[in-house]
């Protein structure tokens, strides 16, 4: 039984740093690094994923802390792309270039943090120009596993990892149903090898699909997986769509048991046992505090679920 092994010598356990403690803008230095440190501290976490930050003495501090307490730093691109509606599919070629410039800083910053992987998003799905929008993310994705590449000299390159997110309801992405998301990684490693995908529990029921067609025909692209929740039953509720609920929450799509089986299917399709760009396969939790939720309880709420699940395999 997998429950009989310990999940520490399976995987490296983290947690999105700027969704448990939701840091929108890059602003607040002091409690970027305040909270940043209270997930250092818990040895429960092997990895905090961190957007890039414009503030050096968050860039800093953020060293500093994983090296003294031995907690590895992951990249995420997504807020600013989001935040500043960049598409990295755009079929204009400025506005395609100001996408890939935004990745670009961020991999500046992973090579700054020693991490293996930085993570982004495509842009919005058109199903008008659907095939000119493909053709234009394989180009900045090759762009970008080139540029990480040319910044690696001897050294083994940052990988670059797009994550699959809903297309019909929140984010609406290209990238998007995992039939595409497939298309998209086996276009781009036929021209660079560091490249793969995030998979997200929290945006498979967004996409209307189970665990296993979710999983076993990505695992040859999957590199990262993120853990999560997500509301659909009610679009008037504040936690409606892509929110990122704790597990449980009322009304919500996923809990202990929903986390239980997604974790036995990774272990089937083999997650756990592949060679990777990181020392152990990650899977990292990516919850938020909804309305006036308290972080601190909903990342211990969050440990205890994983817990619970990890003890049904």
């Amino acid at each position: 039984m997998y429950s009989e092994r310990h999940w520490r010598d399976m995987m490296d356990l983290g947690i999105v740093h700027f969704m448990a403690y939701p840091v929108i803008r890059d602003e607040d230095p002091e409690m970027i690094l305040d909270t940043a440190r209270r997930i250092a501290q818990d040895d429960f976490f092997q990895v905090i994923e961190v957007r890039p930050s414009q503030h050096q003495e968050v860039i800093d501090g953020l060293k500093s802390m994983a090296m003294t307490s031995h907690i590895k730093i992951g990249v995420g691109a997504q807020p600013p792309l989001l935040i500043n509606k960049l598409n990295l599919n755009s079929l204009d070629d400025a506005e395609r270039q100001k996408a890939v410039d935004a990745v670009k800083n961020a991999i500046d910053q992973a090579y700054e943090f020693d991490a293996r992987i930085c993570a982004f998003l495509s842009g919005p799905d058109n199903p008008d120009d659907r095939d000119s929008a493909m053709a234009a993310l394989v180009d900045s994705c090759v762009e970008l596993c080139e540029y990480s590449q040319s910044k690696a000299g001897d050294g083994e390159p940052v990988w670059l990892s797009l994550e699959q997110f809903d297309d019909t309801i929140d984010k609406c992405s290209l990238i998007g149903p995992t039939p595409r998301a497939v298309e998209l990684a086996d276009r781009v490693k036929e021209q660079v090898d560091n490249f793969g995908l995030t998979q997200d529990l929290s945006h498979m029921p967004l996409l209307r699909e189970d665990a296993q067609e979710f999983l076993a025909p990505t695992v040859d692209h999957l590199i990262h997986v993120h853990v999560g929740n997500a509301l659909m039953g009610d679009e008037s509720h504040e936690a409606y769509g892509d929110k990122h609920p704790g597990f449980g929450y009322p009304g919500s799509e996923n809990d202990v048991d929903d986390l239980a089986r997604f974790l036995e299917t990774l272990i089937y399709v083999g997650y756990f046992d592949k060679d990777l760009p990181t020392e152990k396969p990650i899977v990292t939790f990516e919850v938020a505090p909804i309305g006036d939720e308290d972080s601190d309880l909903l990342v211990a709420g969050t440990k205890r679920v994983f817990q619970r699940a990890w003890s049904l395999l």
